[in-house]
């Protein structure tokens, strides 16, 4: 990744980039049809990923799906992402995307997770697999409340 004067790499000034792009469609579509535009831009995300990167989008678009179908899908810098309230709860950063050695489930501050002085707010996944299935479906339905 090269760095621009600025301090920010080519590919975080390209994620701020696609999430002015996400908030300029978005203006001025309210309701349902945002909630719409918002689910084909979640699964247009997902479709544009590969290998590992869109297995790990798509089960845990299901899982989230399945477990907190109160999550509204969208899209946030580029990321397949759910949302409570307009607020993302939870997203999915792909490897590719900032040329990491694994992809990241992450929890922002809305998630419910809150556990003593501390708890975590990502996990890295290489692979899916039933566990991390398992794991990953009890944090989401926590997450989301």
């Amino acid at each position: 990744m090269s760095e621009n004067t600025d301090g920010f790499s080519d590919a975080e000034r390209a994620a701020m980039k696609q999430r002015a792009t996400e908030l300029r469609a978005q203006k001025g579509v309210k309701g349902a049809a945002k909630k719409e535009k918002e689910l084909a831009a979640c699964l247009e995300a997902i479709q544009e990923l590969t290998g590992t990167d869109r297995t790990i989008a798509e089960r845990f678009h299901v899982v989230v799906s399945e477990e907190a179908p109160q999550l509204d899908p969208k899209t946030w810098y580029g990321f397949p992402s759910y949302a409570r309230d307009g607020k993302v709860v939870t997203f999915v950063q792909p490897a590719a995307k900032f040329d990491t050695r694994y992809a990241s489930i992450g929890f922002n501050e809305d998630a419910l997770l809150d556990d003593g002085a501390m708890w975590p707010t990502a996990f890295a996944v290489v692979e899916w697999t039933d566990a991390v299935e398992a794991t990953l479906r009890d944090v989401v339905r926590r997450a989301a409340g």
